[in-house]
């Protein structure tokens, strides 16, 4: 069952529930129109690309992107010298991205809600094995780049 709890399951999961909520409970919420799905569809994709940028480096770099393993190697350069998860930071803009697409008025807390689920999963362990595997670089780059932005 390990195997299931991974991001993108919990982002389907987040993400069914949007589309379950404007397809079944919209109440007449609505965003207002094409902005919406306009800026929907730029979160969407700045989130694919922000996370195909980041598990691109992280390949490059030859470690896993597996959240329950501890990494090889401590990914410093890329989008990781701007965002300590990237994509995670991806994740969530999936989410918000199809959050406006679904005209999911309702669903808009699920995103910082998702945010506390990742946070409390999987960055906090996540960061914990990199400072003890890692030590004093983890030190320094933990001071230089923010956890999310």
């Amino acid at each position: 069952m390990r195997w299931l709890d991974v991001p993108p399951v919990w982002l389907a999961g987040f993400v069914l529930a949007a589309w379950l909520q404007s397809a079944h409970a919209a109440f007449g919420l609505s965003f207002g129109g094409a902005w919406a799905e306009f800026l929907g569809g730029i979160l969407l994709g700045g989130g694919l690309l922000l996370a195909i940028l980041a598990i691109t480096e992280m390949r490059r770099q030859n470690t896993t992107v597996i959240p329950h393993q501890t990494p090889s190697r401590l990914v410093q350069s890329g989008v990781f010298s701007r965002s300590r998860n990237p994509i995670y930071l991806g994740d969530a803009l999936i989410l918000a991205g199809l959050v406006l697409w679904f005209d999911a008025v309702l669903s808009l807390p699920l995103i910082p809600i998702f945010l506390w689920v990742l946070e409390k999963r999987f960055v906090i362990p996540e960061e914990d094995r990199l400072r003890r595997t890692f030590r004093a670089d983890w030190a320094r780059y933990g001071k230089k780049v923010r956890r999310w932005i």
